[in-house]
């Protein structure tokens, strides 16, 4: 059920902070700051700070250079990463080389995660002693989840090793990347208040069914909509699967649009080409972000009579669509969107 929060009054120039990004309300006019909270759930995507997350980039955790560019990437999310990509040769130099990255102030505004090794692979301990020692850090993927235990380990850890002053800052990202994890997807999005994100990595899951994977995804419809039923149901991010065909654009963007209609949040990248796309898909359409604003002023107006469901250009826009709207409008000031100036055409819904 949608509960209301206060109004929230917007003069013009006014600029306001969602998450790392701030943006600016253009016209004169006031409208209500909306927050939401499911029966289900303790938090969700309107009662927390939104962390832009539309294209998540993994660098490889042993690769000096790689490293290096990923400080001019411009992706909301670098992950550097101590798992696949690294050999076990060389998962210690890595971690030092990770964490050298962490410590770097040259990162802009991306968020800072490191995709450590599975809990139980034997290597995930000391990746967590020598990564929470960074003041710099912001989150940590755990790849190959299979239960509630894996995001609580790493939570405890989190307790117990992190500089205290980083303990509330650090955000959970879970993979999902087998049956089992789908079965168990209900215990591990509740497993723990640092849970923000879930992955769907295609390819560690297609391997465990031993499904064949095809241009048209059919074979992972059931298991991406699974991923992005749970994060809505608890207010999380649902990011969607790698583009394996990295130097093919039209491929990209396609799995983008389909992504996004989807429900998807954002989308693994594995290739600096692939970055820009990914951003500017995960983005609201103009449109969609005018109509938004134009919805949520109109409640805002409608609510001030007493009005509940209301008239806006011949559709009836009641709560759903509002919170429709409210998402919209908060993906866009997330993402750095400059929000336009429009005027509501609202009426009561007896007009």
């Amino acid at each position: 059920m949608l509960r209301m929060a206060g109004l929230l009054h917007v003069t013009k120039s006014m600029t306001l902070t969602a998450g790392t990004r701030s943006f600016r309300i253009m016209n004169n006019t006031s409208w209500r700051a909306l927050s939401t909270a499911s029966s289900s759930s303790s938090t969700n995507e309107h009662t927390r700070a939104v962390r832009p997350r539309r294209a998540l980039f993994y660098v490889p955790g042993s690769d000096e250079r790689k490293i290096h560019k990923s400080i001019s990437v411009g992706a909301d999310c670098v992950v550097y990463d101590l798992e696949d990509s690294v050999s076990s040769s060389k998962k210690g130099t890595a971690r030092h080389m990770v964490i050298d990255a962490l410590e770097a102030s040259e990162h802009g505004k991306a968020e800072k995660a490191v995709r450590i090794n599975a809990v139980g692979s034997g290597h995930e301990l000391d990746d967590l002693n020598v990564i929470l020692l960074s003041k710099r850090l912001q989150a940590i993927v755990i790849p190959k989840v299979q239960s509630a235990k894996d995001i609580q380990f790493v939570s405890r850890m989190i307790d117990s090793v992190a500089i205290e002053s980083q303990r509330e800052r650090i955000r959970l990202i879970a993979s999902i990347e087998s049956a089992l994890g789908m079965m168990n997807i209900k215990e591990i999005v509740t497993a723990d208040p640092r849970l923000d994100a879930l992955i769907f990595a295609a390819e560690d899951y297609c391997a465990d069914l031993g499904l064949v994977r095809s241009k048209s995804r059919r074979e992972m419809l059931f298991a991406r909509q699974l991923i992005v039923n749970a994060a809505a149901a608890y207010g999380l991010q649902a990011i969607d699967l790698v583009c394996v065909d990295f130097q093919d654009d039209e491929i990209l963007a396609e799995e983008c649009k389909e992504g996004k209609q989807f429900g998807f949040a954002g989308k693994q990248a594995i290739h600096p080409g692939q970055i820009d796309i990914i951003q500017k898909a995960f983005l609201p359409d103009p449109k969609d972000l005018e109509r938004a604003i134009r919805v949520v002023q109109g409640y805002e107006a409608n609510a001030q009579k007493g009005v509940g469901a209301f008239n806006l250009d011949g559709k009836m826009i009641d709560m759903p669509v509002v919170r429709w709207a409210e998402k919209v409008v908060s993906r866009a000031k997330a993402g750095g969107m400059v929000i336009p100036e429009v005027e509501s055409t609202a009426t009561t819904g007896k007009d």
